[in-house]
């Protein structure tokens, strides 16, 4: 049994920005990662939360990751703006990158952003949660290293490649999914494996192409991609989509580039904003939000049934109070990575 530690979310987020402080990072960089982690923290999403402070760290110290690296915002188009992240991690970049998008949205109806030159290590719920909040329709699409064999292939080639798009609610919070094209994402086999447990069937191959529930054999072998052909087909045009259309790289590009330092490999992610309020005669955004509800209520009308997003934010109502937890092991290595960079500094 894996023993655990309890952290309120403030503990969650004054170590994360604490360890990210003290390996390097600019001030800029750890709150916004910090403030990502903890909000994974918050929702219950394990694979994207303290799990993977020690990557961020790995990438700082190897020098693949420039610590102070200032993103900088271009308009390449009326409706297209990019952000060049310098060799910097995602969630400055991107948080640097949503109030022009979203302007560029409100006046044109829809809106893209390219951001490049940039590590994710995150999930991409955060980026369309927020823009959704601001009352937009948001779309996400990221590449990753070479994980996941192609449809009859058995050699890693694609990213796990996921998408998110976030729709917003009156008077409660967005509807979101976040998915990778993959069967899981690469964090979840990590999480199996740290704690001795298998996958479920379908999930990966070993390196001779023969199914597993080993995490070991499957992080050596290749991960499958969901549905087969399909999802290898939407794999492929997220390649595209965050590699050759924003000038970034491919999966397999960018893991021929990384140094295997246990963080993210380079790339870039394509977002796309969308007014709703300017895709409909006379813009009665009210009239077009309700009618979305009636949806929603007929999806719930049914036993079993659930929106997307509704575990994490049942999450996010009982962590503020209860608090998270994470195997101690983890905490302990959080604690000597925070004490060996101040050491070192």
């Amino acid at each position: 049994m894996v023993e655990l530690a309890r952290l309120t979310l403030e503990e969650v987020d004054a170590l994360a920005f604490s360890v990210l402080r003290a390996s390097g990072l600019s001030e800029d960089h750890a709150r916004a990662i910090a403030d990502t982690v903890t909000a994974a923290e918050r929702d219950d999403s394990k694979s994207h939360g303290l799990f993977r402070i020690p990557g961020y760290v790995a990438s700082v110290r190897s020098g693949k990751v420039t610590p102070d690296a200032v993103p900088e915002v271009r308009e390449l188009a009326p409706a297209v703006v990019q952000v060049d992240g310098h060799n910097g991690f995602a969630p400055l970049a991107l948080r640097v990158g949503r109030e022009p998008l979203a302007a560029k949205a409100r006046e044109h109806g829809i809106a893209a952003l390219g951001v490049t030159n940039i590590y994710h290590f995150a999930a991409l719920w955060p980026e369309v949660t927020a823009l959704a909040e601001m009352g937009l329709v948001a779309l996400a699409f990221t590449s990753a290293s070479s994980f996941v064999a192609p449809h009859g292939g058995i050699k890693p080639l694609y990213g796990t490649n996921p998408m998110a798009f976030a729709w917003p609610r009156e008077g409660r919070p967005p509807l979101v999914f976040d998915q990778s094209s993959s069967a899981s994402a690469r964090g979840e086999i990590q999480i199996h494996q740290r704690d001795g447990k298998p996958i479920p069937e379908g999930w990966a191959i070993d390196a001779e192409g023969n199914p597993t529930t080993d995490p070991t054999a499957a992080l050596e072998g290749a991960q499958l991609s969901f549905g087969g052909h399909k999802g290898a087909a939407i794999a492929l045009m997220i390649e595209l989509l965050a590699g050759a259309l924003i000038g970034d790289v491919f999966s397999f590009e960018a893991s021929a580039m990384d140094n295997r330092d246990g963080g993210p490999a380079i790339g870039g992610e394509l977002m796309i904003a969308i007014d709703p309020a300017r895709c409909i005669a006379h813009g009665n955004r009210q009239a077009q939000l309700a009618h979305a509800e009636t949806l929603f209520a007929k999806i719930l009308e049914q036993d079993g049934t659930r929106l997307p997003s509704d575990r994490r934010y049942r999450a996010r109502l009982r962590t503020p109070s209860e608090g998270i937890t994470i195997p101690t092991a983890l905490y302990n290595e959080l604690k000597h990575l925070q004490q060996s960079s101040d050491t070192a500094s």
